[in-house]
């Protein structure tokens, strides 16, 4: 059966999966796969909606999202690997835990929340869903752009973040919106989390500060937390050495 979501598989080893964040594609872990590749087996897919994988148009649940991971997976043959997301991806890495967890061997939660998402919140996602369908995704991305990446990110950096958000399929943008609205709490599921965890967030991340990522480490039975200085939403790409050193000590523990 051939996978239903466009992906990048390199390296060999233990297996490494990615979760890209809102509105963005697999090429935001760009600087994770030449880093992690030659000693892990790296799989960064695009989500449904995004990239090169195939619109949804509607509502795409999170469990939705977590279901076509674990395809993917079970395409490859791939049992047990490391999983790691950011912002939205790491709000699908929790619900891949929820429904596979026995799979996981280690979980890496990167400038996200557990909460399920506030009336308020639930209303703002659903009418920015309109809009993008409405306007497209260009004004968007102008707005935020300098709140997915500090000010002073390094001009490549933005432009990266900018070209991902503006090559989004508005319908599967909107899709991924409709369905995060309405995301259950995972607070209490993170406190059954039996693997090991990394929790990392940008000092100057607006959209999970960094109290957001402290109290998921200590919900967290068996966690660690990086805090990456000088970076916004995406410490990833805006400090890859920093993030990539968090991650290979982190993964270095989970494999003595």
């Amino acid at each position: 059966m051939a996978p239903f979501l466009a992906y990048e598989d390199k390296g060999a080893g233990t297996p490494l999966v990615l979760i890209h964040g809102h509105p963005f594609d697999r090429t935001m872990w760009s600087p994770q796969v030449a880093a992690f590749a030659g000693s892990h087996r790296v799989i960064v897919p695009d989500l449904r909606g995004y990239g090169a994988s195939p619109v949804t148009r509607g509502i795409v649940p999170l469990s939705t999202f977590a279901e076509d991971i674990a395809q993917l997976l079970d395409t490859l043959g791939i049992d047990r690997f490391v999983l790691g997301g950011l912002s939205m991806g790491g709000q699908i890495a929790m619900e891949c835990y929820r429904l596979f967890g026995e799979r996981i061997r280690g979980l890496v939660l990167a400038d996200t929340f557990p909460a399920a998402e506030t009336p308020d919140g639930r209303q703002w996602r659903r009418d920015l869903a309109d809009r993008l369908l409405r306007e497209g995704m260009k004004g968007y991305a102008d707005e935020v752009l300098y709140k997915m990446v500090a000010p002073d990110a390094h001009p490549d950096v933005a432009a990266h973040v900018h070209r991902m958000m503006t090559a989004t399929d508005p319908e599967g943008a909107a899709a991924a919106l409709r369905g995060r609205a309405e995301r259950p709490d995972y607070r209490d599921l993170l406190t059954r989390v039996t693997v090991p965890s990394l929790v990392v967030v940008g000092r100057d991340d607006a959209y999970t500060p960094v109290s957001d990522a402290e109290a998921m480490h200590a919900a967290l039975p068996q966690s660690t937390l990086a805090v990456v200085e000088s970076a916004a939403h995406m410490p990833n790409l805006e400090r890859p050495a920093e993030f990539n050193a968090a991650l290979a000590e982190f993964l270095a523990r989970i494999e003595d």
